[in-house]
Protein backbone atom coordinates (compact mmCIF):
# COMPACT_ATOMS: atom_id res chain seq x y z
CA UNK A 1 0.00 0.00 0.00
CA UNK A 2 1.23 3.06 -0.81
CA UNK A 3 2.53 5.65 1.61
CA UNK A 4 0.35 8.51 2.76
CA UNK A 5 1.80 10.02 5.96
CA UNK A 6 5.16 9.64 5.57
CA UNK A 7 7.63 11.93 7.44
CA UNK A 8 8.17 15.19 5.39
CA UNK A 9 10.61 17.78 5.83
CA UNK A 10 9.36 20.86 8.03
CA UNK A 11 6.76 22.61 6.50
CA UNK A 12 4.12 24.88 8.61
CA UNK A 13 1.05 23.12 7.57
CA UNK A 14 2.41 19.69 7.81
CA UNK A 15 -0.66 17.36 8.08
CA UNK A 16 -3.08 19.53 7.20
CA UNK A 17 -2.60 20.16 3.26
CA UNK A 18 -4.19 22.58 0.92
CA UNK A 19 -7.52 21.99 0.44
CA UNK A 20 -8.37 20.95 -3.37
CA UNK A 21 -11.75 21.98 -4.45
CA UNK A 22 -14.46 19.71 -3.95
CA UNK A 23 -15.93 17.33 -6.35
CA UNK A 24 -19.02 19.71 -7.60
CA UNK A 25 -21.28 16.97 -7.18
CA UNK A 26 -21.19 17.52 -3.47
CA UNK A 27 -21.69 20.97 -3.77
CA UNK A 28 -24.75 20.38 -5.39
CA UNK A 29 -26.66 18.29 -2.71
CA UNK A 30 -29.69 19.17 -1.94
CA UNK A 31 -30.86 19.72 1.95
CA UNK A 32 -32.60 15.46 3.03
CA UNK A 33 -33.19 13.67 5.73
CA UNK A 34 -31.43 11.00 7.51
CA UNK A 35 -32.31 8.79 10.31
CA UNK A 36 -30.46 7.13 13.58
CA UNK A 37 -31.82 4.99 16.16
CA UNK A 38 -33.41 8.67 17.76
CA UNK A 39 -35.05 9.59 14.56
CA UNK A 40 -34.64 11.63 11.82
CA UNK A 41 -33.17 15.01 11.13
CA UNK A 42 -32.54 17.10 8.08
CA UNK A 43 -29.01 16.98 6.57
CA UNK A 44 -27.91 21.05 5.49
CA UNK A 45 -27.54 20.97 1.63
CA UNK A 46 -23.89 20.29 0.00
CA UNK A 47 -23.34 18.03 3.13
CA UNK A 48 -21.80 14.76 3.14
CA UNK A 49 -22.61 14.15 6.85
CA UNK A 50 -25.37 12.16 8.39
CA UNK A 51 -27.83 12.19 11.08
CA UNK A 52 -25.64 11.49 13.95
CA UNK A 53 -23.49 14.21 13.25
CA UNK A 54 -26.12 16.75 12.44
CA UNK A 55 -27.41 15.55 16.05
CA UNK A 56 -23.65 16.12 17.35
CA UNK A 57 -23.98 19.70 15.71
CA UNK A 58 -27.03 20.29 17.79
CA UNK A 59 -26.26 18.83 21.09
CA UNK A 60 -23.12 20.70 21.19
CA UNK A 61 -23.21 23.97 20.08
CA UNK A 62 -19.92 24.57 22.26
CA UNK A 63 -16.24 26.95 21.18
CA UNK A 64 -17.86 27.18 17.78
CA UNK A 65 -15.03 27.25 14.78
CA UNK A 66 -12.33 27.59 17.29
CA UNK A 67 -13.07 24.43 18.94
CA UNK A 68 -13.68 22.26 15.67
CA UNK A 69 -11.82 19.19 16.09
CA UNK A 70 -8.42 18.87 14.71
CA UNK A 71 -8.23 17.87 11.12
CA UNK A 72 -5.47 15.70 11.64
CA UNK A 73 -7.65 13.64 13.72
CA UNK A 74 -9.80 13.27 10.65
CA UNK A 75 -7.44 12.18 8.25
CA UNK A 76 -5.74 9.55 10.84
CA UNK A 77 -9.25 8.06 10.92
CA UNK A 78 -10.14 8.01 7.53
CA UNK A 79 -6.74 6.10 6.93
CA UNK A 80 -7.66 3.71 9.32
CA UNK A 81 -11.08 3.37 7.46
CA UNK A 82 -9.25 2.75 4.30
CA UNK A 83 -7.22 -0.19 5.77
CA UNK A 84 -9.55 -1.40 8.00
CA UNK A 85 -12.09 -1.84 4.67
CA UNK A 86 -8.85 -3.40 2.84
CA UNK A 87 -8.64 -5.97 5.36
CA UNK A 88 -12.25 -7.16 5.52
CA UNK A 89 -12.58 -7.59 1.65
CA UNK A 90 -9.46 -9.97 1.32
CA UNK A 91 -10.66 -13.39 1.03
CA UNK A 92 -8.20 -14.73 3.99
CA UNK A 93 -10.08 -12.47 6.24
CA UNK A 94 -13.54 -14.25 5.33
CA UNK A 95 -14.78 -11.13 2.37
CA UNK A 96 -16.84 -9.76 4.79
CA UNK A 97 -17.19 -6.59 2.70
CA UNK A 98 -16.78 -7.10 -1.52
CA UNK A 99 -14.16 -5.30 -2.95
CA UNK A 100 -16.14 -2.88 -4.68
CA UNK A 101 -17.39 -1.10 -1.48
CA UNK A 102 -14.00 -1.36 0.30
CA UNK A 103 -12.10 0.47 -3.03
CA UNK A 104 -14.78 2.85 -2.42
CA UNK A 105 -14.62 3.84 1.18
CA UNK A 106 -11.06 3.39 0.20
CA UNK A 107 -11.27 6.20 -2.68
CA UNK A 108 -13.31 7.99 -0.13
CA UNK A 109 -11.06 8.17 2.65
CA UNK A 110 -8.14 9.57 0.01
CA UNK A 111 -10.13 12.86 -0.74
CA UNK A 112 -10.60 13.57 2.93
CA UNK A 113 -7.10 12.64 3.57
CA UNK A 114 -5.66 15.01 0.74
CA UNK A 115 -8.37 18.07 2.36
CA UNK A 116 -10.96 17.85 -0.14
CA UNK A 117 -13.81 16.93 2.24
CA UNK A 118 -12.68 19.26 5.44
CA UNK A 119 -16.02 21.32 5.42
CA UNK A 120 -17.68 18.22 6.47
CA UNK A 121 -16.21 17.71 9.50
CA UNK A 122 -17.91 20.57 11.60
CA UNK A 123 -18.17 18.96 15.09
CA UNK A 124 -16.28 20.39 17.86
CA UNK A 125 -13.75 19.01 20.95
CA UNK A 126 -16.11 19.39 23.47
CA UNK A 127 -18.47 16.17 22.55
CA UNK A 128 -18.60 12.78 23.85
CA UNK A 129 -15.58 11.55 25.86
CA UNK A 130 -15.07 8.60 23.61
CA UNK A 131 -14.81 10.37 20.44
CA UNK A 132 -18.10 9.02 19.27
CA UNK A 133 -19.34 11.40 17.55
CA UNK A 134 -16.08 12.48 15.30
CA UNK A 135 -15.89 8.52 14.46
CA UNK A 136 -19.46 8.59 13.21
CA UNK A 137 -19.02 11.95 11.37
CA UNK A 138 -16.16 10.32 9.51
CA UNK A 139 -18.54 7.10 9.10
CA UNK A 140 -21.14 8.82 7.61
CA UNK A 141 -18.85 11.46 5.26
CA UNK A 142 -17.27 7.76 4.03
CA UNK A 143 -20.39 6.31 3.15
CA UNK A 144 -21.97 9.09 1.60
CA UNK A 145 -19.05 10.15 -0.56
CA UNK A 146 -18.89 6.26 -1.30
CA UNK A 147 -22.81 5.53 -2.41
CA UNK A 148 -21.91 8.91 -4.70
CA UNK A 149 -18.64 6.79 -6.01
CA UNK A 150 -21.01 3.83 -6.69
CA UNK A 151 -23.87 6.13 -8.26
CA UNK A 152 -26.39 5.38 -5.62
CA UNK A 153 -28.46 7.83 -3.44
CA UNK A 154 -27.03 9.97 -0.34
CA UNK A 155 -28.63 9.39 2.32
CA UNK A 156 -29.76 6.15 1.61
CA UNK A 157 -27.18 3.93 3.33
CA UNK A 158 -27.03 1.46 0.61
CA UNK A 159 -24.97 0.11 -0.63
CA UNK A 160 -22.47 1.53 1.93
CA UNK A 161 -23.39 2.01 5.13
CA UNK A 162 -21.77 4.29 7.62
CA UNK A 163 -21.49 1.46 10.76
CA UNK A 164 -21.98 -1.92 9.07
CA UNK A 165 -19.32 -1.30 6.33
CA UNK A 166 -16.97 1.90 7.50
CA UNK A 167 -16.62 0.54 10.94
CA UNK A 168 -16.58 -3.11 10.46
CA UNK A 169 -14.59 -4.13 13.36
CA UNK A 170 -14.16 -1.30 15.04
CA UNK A 171 -15.62 0.56 17.72
CA UNK A 172 -14.99 4.35 18.51
CA UNK A 173 -13.32 3.27 21.69
CA UNK A 174 -10.12 1.57 19.75
CA UNK A 175 -9.94 3.69 16.23
CA UNK A 176 -10.35 6.97 18.11
CA UNK A 177 -7.42 6.64 20.23
CA UNK A 178 -5.78 5.00 17.36
CA UNK A 179 -6.13 7.75 15.29
CA UNK A 180 -4.86 9.93 18.29
CA UNK A 181 -1.80 8.39 18.19
CA UNK A 182 -1.08 8.45 14.28
CA UNK A 183 -1.92 12.17 14.27
CA UNK A 184 0.17 12.95 16.93
CA UNK A 185 3.07 11.64 15.62
CA UNK A 186 3.19 12.46 12.19
CA UNK A 187 2.80 16.30 13.54
CA UNK A 188 5.43 15.78 16.10
CA UNK A 189 7.53 14.35 13.33
CA UNK A 190 6.84 16.65 10.45
CA UNK A 191 6.19 19.77 12.66
CA UNK A 192 7.16 20.28 15.80
CA UNK A 193 10.81 18.04 15.99
CA UNK A 194 12.23 19.74 12.18
CA UNK A 195 11.01 23.65 13.72
CA UNK A 196 13.01 22.58 17.10
CA UNK A 197 15.87 21.60 14.52
CA UNK A 198 15.67 24.33 12.99
CA UNK A 199 16.18 26.25 16.58
CA UNK A 200 19.54 23.63 17.51
CA UNK A 201 21.10 24.51 14.53
CA UNK A 202 21.12 28.02 14.97
CA UNK A 203 21.58 28.00 18.71
CA UNK A 204 24.96 25.92 17.89
CA UNK A 205 25.70 28.41 14.73
CA UNK A 206 25.41 31.55 17.45
CA UNK A 207 27.82 28.92 19.97
CA UNK A 208 30.41 28.63 17.80
CA UNK A 209 30.50 32.42 16.47
CA UNK A 210 30.46 33.75 20.21
CA UNK A 211 33.06 31.45 21.27
CA UNK A 212 35.87 33.81 21.58
CA UNK A 213 33.79 36.72 23.09
CA UNK A 214 34.43 36.70 27.15
CA UNK A 215 32.26 38.67 29.13
CA UNK A 216 30.86 38.48 32.82
CA UNK A 217 28.75 35.63 34.29
CA UNK A 218 25.14 36.00 36.11
CA UNK A 219 24.24 34.06 39.07
CA UNK A 220 21.13 35.03 41.10
CA UNK A 221 20.60 38.12 38.55
CA UNK A 222 23.91 39.25 40.27
CA UNK A 223 27.50 39.79 38.39
CA UNK A 224 29.33 36.22 38.63
CA UNK A 225 32.69 35.17 37.45
CA UNK A 226 33.30 35.29 33.71
CA UNK A 227 32.46 32.80 30.71
CA UNK A 228 32.33 33.07 27.01
CA UNK A 229 28.82 34.36 25.10
CA UNK A 230 29.69 31.11 22.80
CA UNK A 231 29.41 29.00 26.05
CA UNK A 232 26.44 30.90 27.02
CA UNK A 233 24.79 29.85 23.79
CA UNK A 234 26.06 26.25 24.31
CA UNK A 235 24.09 25.79 26.84
CA UNK A 236 20.72 26.78 25.37
CA UNK A 237 21.56 24.75 22.58
CA UNK A 238 22.15 21.93 24.22
CA UNK A 239 19.03 22.33 26.04
CA UNK A 240 17.13 22.15 23.23
CA UNK A 241 18.95 19.12 22.17
CA UNK A 242 18.10 17.32 24.91
CA UNK A 243 14.75 18.22 24.78
CA UNK A 244 14.57 16.74 21.15
CA UNK A 245 15.44 13.89 22.48
CA UNK A 246 12.75 13.66 25.16
CA UNK A 247 10.26 14.20 22.63
CA UNK A 248 11.13 11.56 20.41
CA UNK A 249 11.85 9.08 23.50
CA UNK A 250 8.50 9.52 24.18
CA UNK A 251 7.01 8.96 20.45
CA UNK A 252 7.71 4.80 21.71
CA UNK A 253 4.90 4.77 23.53
CA UNK A 254 2.50 6.35 20.95
CA UNK A 255 3.66 3.77 18.56
CA UNK A 256 1.29 1.27 20.53
CA UNK A 257 -2.30 1.35 18.84
CA UNK A 258 -5.73 0.61 20.18
CA UNK A 259 -7.22 -0.77 17.23
CA UNK A 260 -8.58 -4.51 17.49
CA UNK A 261 -9.71 -3.58 21.07
CA UNK A 262 -13.18 -2.43 19.83
CA UNK A 263 -15.67 -1.67 22.80
CA UNK A 264 -13.34 -3.23 26.04
CA UNK A 265 -10.40 -4.37 25.01
CA UNK A 266 -11.70 -7.73 24.43
CA UNK A 267 -11.39 -7.22 20.10
CA UNK A 268 -15.32 -8.82 20.70
CA UNK A 269 -16.29 -8.54 16.56
CA UNK A 270 -13.13 -8.69 14.90
CA UNK A 271 -10.65 -11.79 14.45
CA UNK A 272 -7.56 -13.29 15.63
CA UNK A 273 -4.93 -11.80 14.34
CA UNK A 274 -6.81 -8.76 13.22
CA UNK A 275 -4.89 -6.00 15.57
CA UNK A 276 -1.71 -6.97 14.79
CA UNK A 277 -3.14 -7.14 10.63
CA UNK A 278 -3.95 -3.68 10.71
CA UNK A 279 -1.40 -2.30 13.07
CA UNK A 280 0.90 -3.23 10.06
CA UNK A 281 -1.10 -1.82 7.38
CA UNK A 282 -1.31 1.31 8.91
CA UNK A 283 2.75 0.78 9.82
CA UNK A 284 3.15 0.40 5.92
CA UNK A 285 0.90 3.92 4.69
CA UNK A 286 2.58 5.72 6.99
CA UNK A 287 6.02 4.28 7.03
CA UNK A 288 6.10 4.49 10.91
CA UNK A 289 6.70 1.57 13.24
CA UNK A 290 3.65 1.47 14.06
CA UNK A 291 2.07 -2.13 15.76
CA UNK A 292 -0.29 -3.20 18.11
CA UNK A 293 -0.12 -2.32 21.83
CA UNK A 294 0.50 -5.39 23.90
CA UNK A 295 -2.21 -4.98 25.96
CA UNK A 296 -5.67 -3.72 24.45
CA UNK A 297 -7.37 -2.94 27.77
CA UNK A 298 -4.75 -0.88 28.22
CA UNK A 299 -4.97 1.06 25.55
CA UNK A 300 -8.61 1.81 25.74
CA UNK A 301 -8.48 2.70 29.09
CA UNK A 302 -5.62 5.02 30.00
CA UNK A 303 -3.81 7.40 27.74
CA UNK A 304 -0.59 8.02 29.99
CA UNK A 305 1.32 7.62 26.52
CA UNK A 306 -0.46 11.31 25.82
CA UNK A 307 0.41 12.52 29.29
CA UNK A 308 3.97 11.39 28.61
CA UNK A 309 4.36 13.23 25.51
CA UNK A 310 3.15 16.43 26.97
CA UNK A 311 5.29 15.41 29.59
CA UNK A 312 8.35 15.98 27.41
CA UNK A 313 6.47 19.44 25.11
CA UNK A 314 6.13 20.88 29.28
CA UNK A 315 9.98 20.22 29.62
CA UNK A 316 10.71 22.09 26.39
CA UNK A 317 8.70 24.97 27.21
CA UNK A 318 10.22 25.06 30.44
CA UNK A 319 13.67 25.28 28.95
CA UNK A 320 12.44 27.62 26.13
CA UNK A 321 11.03 30.17 28.02
CA UNK A 322 14.62 30.12 29.94
CA UNK A 323 16.46 30.85 26.83
CA UNK A 324 14.41 33.74 25.72
CA UNK A 325 13.92 35.34 28.24
CA UNK A 326 17.59 35.04 28.83
CA UNK A 327 17.81 36.58 25.33
CA UNK A 328 15.95 39.52 26.09
CA UNK A 329 17.57 40.55 29.39
CA UNK A 330 21.09 40.04 27.56
CA UNK A 331 19.42 42.68 25.20
CA UNK A 332 17.76 44.56 27.14
CA UNK A 333 18.25 48.64 26.54
CA UNK A 334 19.45 49.66 24.16
CA UNK A 335 21.29 51.93 26.28
CA UNK A 336 19.28 51.86 29.75
CA UNK A 337 19.29 47.93 30.30
CA UNK A 338 22.49 45.04 30.16
CA UNK A 339 22.56 45.80 26.19
CA UNK A 340 25.37 43.20 25.73
CA UNK A 341 22.98 41.51 22.70
CA UNK A 342 21.63 43.46 19.65
CA UNK A 343 18.46 41.76 18.48
CA UNK A 344 17.27 42.07 14.71
CA UNK A 345 14.46 44.58 14.46
CA UNK A 346 11.54 43.58 12.95
CA UNK A 347 8.88 45.62 13.66
CA UNK A 348 7.91 48.90 15.58
CA UNK A 349 7.87 48.47 19.03
CA UNK A 350 5.18 51.27 20.52
CA UNK A 351 2.22 53.06 18.55
CA UNK A 352 3.69 56.02 21.19
CA UNK A 353 7.20 56.06 21.70
CA UNK A 354 8.82 56.85 18.51
CA UNK A 355 11.49 54.47 17.53
CA UNK A 356 10.93 51.84 20.21
CA UNK A 357 12.21 48.47 19.68
CA UNK A 358 11.00 45.33 21.33
CA UNK A 359 12.32 41.54 21.32
CA UNK A 360 9.01 40.43 19.47
CA UNK A 361 9.72 37.04 19.10
CA UNK A 362 11.07 36.71 22.69
CA UNK A 363 7.85 37.32 23.87
CA UNK A 364 5.48 35.19 21.59
CA UNK A 365 7.31 31.81 22.30
CA UNK A 366 7.11 32.95 26.17
CA UNK A 367 3.56 33.24 25.81
CA UNK A 368 3.64 29.40 23.65
CA UNK A 369 5.31 28.15 26.75
CA UNK A 370 2.89 29.44 29.12
CA UNK A 371 -0.04 28.04 26.69
CA UNK A 372 1.94 24.46 26.52
CA UNK A 373 2.00 24.52 29.91
CA UNK A 374 -1.83 25.38 30.22
CA UNK A 375 -2.20 22.50 27.76
CA UNK A 376 -0.37 20.11 29.97
CA UNK A 377 -2.77 20.73 32.99
CA UNK A 378 -5.53 20.02 30.93
CA UNK A 379 -4.29 16.75 29.25
CA UNK A 380 -2.48 15.64 32.68
CA UNK A 381 -6.47 16.13 33.96
CA UNK A 382 -7.57 14.37 30.62
CA UNK A 383 -5.61 11.27 31.93
CA UNK A 384 -6.83 10.75 34.86
CA UNK A 385 -10.49 10.23 33.41
CA UNK A 386 -9.79 6.67 32.50
CA UNK A 387 -12.98 5.13 34.42
CA UNK A 388 -13.20 1.02 34.56
CA UNK A 389 -12.52 0.04 30.86
CA UNK A 390 -12.53 3.46 28.92
CA UNK A 391 -10.96 6.95 29.44
CA UNK A 392 -13.43 9.33 28.66
CA UNK A 393 -11.58 12.78 28.01
CA UNK A 394 -10.33 11.45 24.95
CA UNK A 395 -11.15 14.94 22.22
CA UNK A 396 -9.77 17.33 24.12
CA UNK A 397 -6.43 15.81 25.54
CA UNK A 398 -5.31 15.01 21.62
CA UNK A 399 -6.62 18.75 20.82
CA UNK A 400 -4.63 20.02 23.58
CA UNK A 401 -1.74 17.81 22.41
CA UNK A 402 -1.94 18.60 18.87
CA UNK A 403 -2.27 21.88 19.86
CA UNK A 404 1.02 22.09 21.59
CA UNK A 405 2.75 20.33 19.20
CA UNK A 406 2.14 22.81 16.53
CA UNK A 407 3.14 25.59 18.61
CA UNK A 408 6.35 24.63 19.82
CA UNK A 409 7.22 23.54 16.19
CA UNK A 410 5.90 26.95 15.20
CA UNK A 411 7.35 28.88 17.54
CA UNK A 412 11.28 27.32 17.78
CA UNK A 413 11.34 28.18 13.96
CA UNK A 414 10.27 31.56 13.87
CA UNK A 415 12.18 32.06 17.55
CA UNK A 416 14.77 31.33 15.35
CA UNK A 417 14.59 32.45 12.17
CA UNK A 418 13.44 35.95 12.70
CA UNK A 419 15.76 36.48 15.95
CA UNK A 420 18.39 33.47 16.86
CA UNK A 421 20.10 33.96 13.21
CA UNK A 422 19.69 37.96 13.60
CA UNK A 423 21.51 38.32 17.22
CA UNK A 424 25.01 40.52 17.40
CA UNK A 425 27.10 40.90 19.89
CA UNK A 426 27.61 44.57 21.37
CA UNK A 427 31.38 44.21 22.43
CA UNK A 428 32.16 47.26 24.00
CA UNK A 429 29.39 47.16 26.62
CA UNK A 430 30.09 43.68 26.75
CA UNK A 431 33.91 44.49 27.74
CA UNK A 432 32.53 47.50 29.99
CA UNK A 433 30.52 45.47 31.77
CA UNK A 434 33.02 42.67 32.05
CA UNK A 435 36.12 44.88 33.80
CA UNK A 436 33.89 46.72 35.83
CA UNK A 437 32.70 43.41 37.52
CA UNK A 438 33.59 42.98 41.21
CA UNK A 439 33.65 39.55 41.03
CA UNK A 440 36.75 38.84 38.80
CA UNK A 441 38.25 39.30 42.66
CA UNK A 442 37.70 35.37 42.78
CA UNK A 443 40.70 34.68 40.80
CA UNK A 444 42.38 35.87 43.66
CA UNK A 445 41.03 33.12 45.74
CA UNK A 446 44.50 30.88 45.46
CA UNK A 447 46.50 33.17 46.28
CA UNK A 448 45.16 35.80 49.07
CA UNK A 449 41.98 33.57 50.34
CA UNK A 450 38.63 33.81 50.14
CA UNK A 451 38.55 36.30 53.29
CA UNK A 452 40.82 38.72 51.90
CA UNK A 453 39.33 38.72 48.36
CA UNK A 454 36.64 39.69 49.78
CA UNK A 455 37.46 42.70 51.60
CA UNK A 456 38.99 44.08 48.71
CA UNK A 457 35.40 43.55 46.88
CA UNK A 458 33.56 45.29 49.63
CA UNK A 459 35.69 48.30 49.62
CA UNK A 460 35.98 48.91 45.88
CA UNK A 461 32.02 48.95 46.27
CA UNK A 462 31.86 50.96 48.88
CA UNK A 463 34.11 53.17 47.86
CA UNK A 464 33.42 52.84 44.49
CA UNK A 465 37.24 52.18 43.53
CA UNK A 466 38.09 49.92 40.71
CA UNK A 467 38.94 46.08 41.77
CA UNK A 468 42.54 47.06 40.90
CA UNK A 469 42.51 49.99 43.00
CA UNK A 470 41.04 48.30 46.38
CA UNK A 471 43.67 45.32 45.88
CA UNK A 472 46.32 47.91 46.06
CA UNK A 473 44.77 49.46 48.73
CA UNK A 474 44.65 46.93 50.23
CA UNK A 475 48.27 45.71 50.92
CA UNK A 476 47.36 42.60 50.28
CA UNK A 477 49.25 42.58 46.66
CA UNK A 478 50.38 44.19 44.61
CA UNK A 479 49.38 46.17 41.13
CA UNK A 480 51.49 43.71 39.10
CA UNK A 481 50.13 40.72 40.71
CA UNK A 482 46.53 42.09 40.36
CA UNK A 483 47.53 41.94 36.73
CA UNK A 484 49.29 38.80 36.72
CA UNK A 485 46.22 37.01 38.49
CA UNK A 486 43.21 38.76 37.23
CA UNK A 487 43.34 37.60 33.07
CA UNK A 488 39.31 37.30 32.49
CA UNK A 489 40.41 35.05 29.44
CA UNK A 490 41.79 32.78 31.84
CA UNK A 491 38.99 32.39 33.68
CA UNK A 492 36.71 30.56 31.41
CA UNK A 493 37.72 26.97 32.05
CA UNK A 494 39.45 25.25 35.09
CA UNK A 495 43.46 25.63 35.04
CA UNK A 496 45.76 23.63 33.41
CA UNK A 497 48.69 23.86 35.77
Amino acid sequence: MKQIFAPATFTPGALRPKSTPTPPEISSLPTRLESDTFGTLSIPPSSLWGAQTQRSLENFPIGGQEARMPLEVVYSMALIKKVCAEYWSKAENGSLLSKEIADAIGEAADEVMTGRLDDHFPLVIYQTGSGTQTNMNVNEVLSNRAIMLLGGEVGSKSPVHPNDHCNMGQSSNDSYPTAMHIAVVVTVLNRTVPGLKVLLEALREKAREFESIVKIGRTHCQDATPLTLGQEFSGYAQQVEYGIERVERSLSSLYRLALGGTAVGTGLNTKEGYATAIAQSIAECTGLPFTSAPNLFEALAAHDSLVEVSGAFNTLAASLNKIANDIRLLGSGPRCGLGELSLPPNEPGSSIMPGKVNPTQCEAITMVCAQVMGNHVSISVGGMQGQFELNVFKPVMVANLLDSARLIGDASASFAQRCVIGITPNLDNIHKLLHGSLMLVTALNPHIGYDKASKIAKNAHEKGLTLRESAVESGFLTGEEFDEWIVPEDMIGPSKN
